[in-house]
């Protein structure tokens, strides 16, 4: 760091590093997952323990800065930054503490979820979160988290027992169904607006080997598969989860050559019931059409839940949009059938199941709201080159404008991007007034507003 800086007072009240522009490591520190945002913050503290936490959020609110938070840094539109102003960098805090006993596990908001399996699979265990092994705890798990475990054990908010939450004057609170409950009900979903969490407690469920992977039909199946998995999903048992996706085959093993780069369609498995049953469950799958693969049996959680990752590393262009879907209307499926053909091997759309146990928690339990959609839809442009950066946002603008009519109305709090205040309050519907009045509460101000932002309500 150079010897003189405008921020001597917090570096000096600082255990971990204060990191600004000029600073040899100032590049690496503002670059996050989504290599398509390019910000440059007056400053960074990457903070070593919650002392640092309380240091930044007085010093950034004393000196009336903007303020982002990171977790894990994989927002899409970048919101774990912010140009000029402040970041409070939690990637440092990845202690976890598992309790086997009671099924639980503490956890320190800069973990990703591959943190989290390693330390719970060796006692069995699992709790809900993403799809991708990378994915930053904090983020998924404020937005309302589903994935493979959603089927069966509802949302990630539907599994956090409690958190601890640095609020915007400074003070340290704890918050759960018996302590700041008001708070603890906005945390569930309602994204980083309340304050800066420093430690997750989640429920944990005996998840160890799963019966799982992909089946691929060809392109010109689409309409029928797709017809097909929404009349079956329904029904299937809830140990059966199951995404529809249409995405390229990667070129690397267990991927035969002669289709590797070929654009599909197909399923993504998840079984976590008897493994005579989970294999009977794809039966169906191969009988709609031929597959052009399955690669599909038992595995290790942890395997299935980091197998995107070497596929989807940091430093790729990301665009996406989001939609809750309720039904598939053959209308819809023929736009799918347009769009699906997608346009880089990276890029997705991707249909994830969040009906069966999700849909048995009251839709104003949480700050999470559709709690009556089936699915929750993305579309994400992705590719390596930061010159197709504008086909791919022209890519999935399309698509979703195309499908977006016979959706839900809503989205996904972490499928969007910059979108404007009337998505956000059309996410949370019949909860946005009562989340506005909770924001007025903890932060009458609007100090964390470098978010999906929920206005504070007028007093």
């Amino acid at each position: 760091m150079a010897n003189e800086t405008p921020y001597e007072d917090i570096d000096q009240a600082l255990r971990g590093p204060l990191i600004q522009p000029g600073d040899d490591d100032y590049d690496g520190a503002r670059a996050i997952y989504n290599a398509m945002i390019d910000k440059r913050p007056g400053l960074i503290v990457r903070c070593a323990d919650v002392a640092d936490v309380i240091t930044a959020v007085n010093y950034g609110r004393e000196q009336g800065l903007d303020i982002a938070v990171r977790g894990g840094g994989h927002n899409g539109p970048g919101l774990a930054l912010v140009d000029d102003g402040l970041v409070i960098d939690l990637s440092g805090l990845r202690g976890i503490r598992v309790d086997p006993g009671a099924r639980t596990a503490r956890v320190e908001p800069g973990c990703v979820w591959g943190d989290v399996d390693h330390a719970t699979h060796p006692f069995g265990l699992a709790t809900v979160s993403g799809v991708i092994g990378t994915t930053g705890v904090g983020g998924l798990t404020l937005g309302g988290g589903h994935g493979y475990l959603s089927r069966r054990y509802g949302l990630t908010v539907d599994n956090l027992l409690a958190a601890d939450v640095v609020l915007a004057d400074g003070r340290l609170v704890h918050a759960s169904e018996d302590e700041n409950a008001d708070l603890f009900w906005a945390l569930r979903g309602g994204g980083g607006n309340f304050g800066v969490v420093t430690s997750f407690l989640f429920r944990l469920h005996p998840v160890d080997t799963v019966v799982a992977g992909p089946v691929f039909w060809s392109l010109d199946d689409l309409e029928a598969t797709m017809r097909w998995y929404r009349d079956w999903l329904p029904g299937a048992p809830e140990t059966v989860y199951a995404l529809y996706q249409c995405c390229c085959i990667p070129p690397v093993e267990p991927f035969p050559e002669h289709l590797h780069g070929r654009n599909v369609c197909g399923l993504m498995f998840c079984n976590t019931g008897p493994e005579d049953e989970a294999l009977a469950a794809v039966q169906p799958a191969r009988e709609v059409a031929e597959p052009l693969f399955e690669h599909v049996g038992p595995m290790p959680y942890p395997v299935l839940q980091s197998m995107f990752d070497p596929l989807y590393p940091s430093g790729l262009q990301w665009y996406w949009k989001g939609d809750f879907v309720r039904e598939l209307p053959d209308a819809a499926i023929a736009q799918h059938a347009r769009f699906g053909d997608v346009p880089t091997p990276h890029s997705l759309m991707h249909l994830y199941p969040i009906d069966g146990a999700v849909q048995r928690v009251g839709s104003d339990a949480t700050a999470f709201r559709y709690r009556d959609a089936t699915w929750s839809m993305v579309i994400a442009g992705v590719d390596e080159d930061p010159a197709n950066a504008d086909s791919l946002r022209d890519w999935a603008r399309a698509y979703w404008k195309a499908v977006h009519p016979h959706g839900a109305g809503a989205s996904y709090v972490n499928f969007m991007m910059e979108e404007g205040a009337d998505r956000v309050r059309a996410t949370y519907g019949d909860n946005y007034a009562r989340l506005r009045a909770i924001k007025a509460k903890y932060d009458p101000d609007n100090l964390f507003h470098v978010n999906q932002n929920i206005e504070p309500a007028s007093r």
